[in-house]
């Protein structure tokens, strides 16, 4: 048995390394660079607008509106977001940083730029090619514009997508998440992982039985909440150390460039450790390109595909231009990486996350701000995981309710599964998954260029119009 498993391990860790691989980033970046030409740097050219008609909505008073079956707009932002807003987002950023130096921070942002416009291209898609069931409710996501937008020929890259989707939601959105509640839980209250794993498995199937309209609900109160709470602790920490700000951006501008590194070969390699590990943390973190979000999205009761779209560039700004990045300043800031031993100094990255804010916040006020973003991000991320999951199960049984529930059943028990700390491999298996998800999505977002560079153009000029 120890034998077959460590052979699972052995092919699972080579797919991987082509999975989350540099050619695969590149491509995941590259498709965001193309797609970023043949819209004219909307992220750019219309920033103020899409600010506007996105998180200054919020402010706006509000009537009271029937969304039917579906969901409002915000509330599929915030189911996206929980699932891209996750313990990436501090743990993960700590790890690239360990790992490819203070110049990861650099080629994240780049990711991210280009991420916004792929995004933004995914949701276009997922809100243009969607389907109503009998129930009124909206599904779509890349399975339905590889099948509506390419052609019924291509439904088996549709098919293979949600199995890899399908499958994946047991890894990357569960296991790894309640790994992490687990742990915080642990730590906070002194609760049993056992006793953990259960409480989870309550939670998310209360949740998730509830279908879309309560998931959107939970999330549009906990996405938020934990946001804002982890942006103002960030924050404090920051300006503690507000005059080391300036050598801080220096180290991520030297650091993504190396230039006094050169000689015996370090140039290359230096710059090529820090573009890896920030373009993986960068897709990794806000999922531009995986093809999951798009699926949370459409969902939405909005009609016009831009107006929910543009809500995609504000994900992966906030996302990993905000979250990621105070992540980043507090462990450079922190000094932490100059530790004796590195990332192996430390019992896990969250741990060395927890450090870095205690370093600068007094006693262990720090520590315990980051087990409560790492539990709230993590529940988060699960329940949008689970509707993910859904989706793609449903694409391939006809939405077939039987199926559909035994899923969520096994889902939500999967949670004790991670919390208790026995599903490392099946993680590691999930993440392989997760990653050629891309394969399919990226092939359909290239093919259905035009169709994003149409509707961009229509949109924003009667937009432009009415000014």
């Amino acid at each position: 048995m120890e034998s077959f498993i460590a052979k699972v391990e052995a092919v699972n860790g080579a797919v991987n390394s082509f999975a989350w691989g540099p050619l695969m980033l590149l491509l995941l970046v590259g498709t965001g660079v193309y797609l970023t030409c043949r819209v004219h740097w909307l992220q750019v050219t219309h920033f103020g607008r899409i600010l506007k008609n996105t998180v200054g909505t919020l402010f706006r008073k509000k009537s009271a509106k029937d969304h039917g079956a579906n969901i409002s707009p915000f509330e599929a932002v915030t189911t996206a977001l929980a699932g891209t807003v996750g313990t990436g987002n501090i743990a993960g950023v700590t790890g690239a940083i360990f790992t490819g130096g203070a110049g990861a921070v650099f080629w994240m942002w780049v990711a991210a730029f280009f991420g916004m416009v792929t995004k933004y291209a995914e949701i276009v898609l997922a809100m243009k090619y969607r389907v109503k069931d009998e129930n009124g409710v909206y599904h779509g996501g890349p399975m339905y514009y590889i099948e509506n937008g390419i052609g019924k020929s291509w439904k088996w890259l549709a098919v293979i997508f949600c199995l890899l989707g399908g499958l994946a939601t047991f890894g990357i959105g569960n296991i790894a998440q309640s790994s992490e509640i687990s742990g915080a839980l642990s730590d906070l209250f002194h609760i049993s992982p056992l006793a953990s794993g259960i409480l989870i498995a309550v939670v998310v199937a209360l949740v998730t039985l509830g279908g879309i309209k309560r998931i959107g609900k939970v999330t549009s109160l906990l996405v938020p909440f934990m946001s804002v709470f982890y942006i103002l602790a960030g924050l404090v920490v920051i300006i503690m150390r507000i005059g080391q700000i300036p050598a801080v951006f220096g180290q991520i501008f030297a650091g993504a460039f190396s230039f006094k590194s050169v000689g015996g070969g370090l140039f290359g390699y230096t710059i090529m450790m820090a573009m890896k590990q920030g373009f993986a943390r960068g897709v990794f973190s806000n999922e531009a390109g995986l093809g999951s979000a798009p699926i949370a999205h459409a969902a939405s009761s909005i009609e016009e595909p831009c107006e929910q779209a543009i809500w995609g560039v504000f994900e992966v700004f906030i996302d990993t231009i905000v979250i990621c990045s105070i992540t980043a300043f507090a462990v450079l800031l922190s000094g932490i990486v100059s530790a004796e031993g590195g990332l192996s100094a430390f019992a896990s990255k969250g741990a060395a996350a927890a450090a870095a804010f205690n370093t600068i916040l007094p006693g262990t006020l720090g520590g315990k701000i980051i087990e409560l973003s790492l539990l709230f991000f993590a529940l988060s991320t699960i329940l949008s995981w689970a509707y993910y999951g859904e989706n793609c199960w449903g694409y391939l049984t006809k939405n077939n309710k039987v199926v559909i529930l035994v899923y969520k059943i096994a889902f939500a028990l999967v949670c004790i599964v991670g919390a208790v700390g026995s599903g490392t491999l099946m993680w590691d298996i999930a993440d392989t998954l997760n990653g050629l998800m891309a394969i399919p999505n990226l092939i359909a977002l290239l093919v259905l260029s035009g169709v994003v560079a149409k509707l961009t153009k229509d949109y924003f000029s009667k937009h432009m119009l009415k000014k």
